[in-house]
């Protein structure tokens, strides 16, 4: 088991930054080596994938929407994986969730094993 615990989340005006971490207990060690992602849900709509790492933190992968704005990273001698999120909009509200797959650097949803309980990101115009 893992479990995932996100923070960072927050009011920001449009055009700011915000950098949210998620830290990561449990089966965290090398064996387990978990491609990290983060994903969100705006109100009234479906959670989507913004963004990706591989376990060595040499592969990403983004979302369209965010691309250029947003950057994933990972310390995993710290069990923590990083979106810092850079000239934000308001459509970029929503819970951003934290989640951990054991396969490749993936987007889908559904092949992700483990989630975080989310932090809310408010961006305000």
């Amino acid at each position: 088991q893992v479990q995932l615990v996100e923070s960072g989340g927050g009011l920001v005006q449009a055009g700011g930054s915000r950098g949210l971490s998620c830290a990561a207990s449990g089966r965290t060690d090398s064996s387990y080596r978990y491609t990290m992602g983060w994903f969100r849900q705006a109100p009234g709509k479906e959670r989507e994938f913004v963004a990706a790492v591989s376990w060595s933190g040499s592969s990403t992968r983004y979302a369209d929407s965010v691309k250029g704005r947003f950057t994933i990273s990972r310390d995993n001698a710290k069990n923590t994986v990083y979106l810092q999120m850079n000239s934000l909009k308001p459509e970029d509200t929503g819970v951003y969730y934290c989640a951990a797959s054991i396969a490749s650097i993936v987007a889908a949803e559904t092949l992700y094993d483990y989630w975080g309980q989310g932090t809310q990101v408010t961006v305000s115009s």
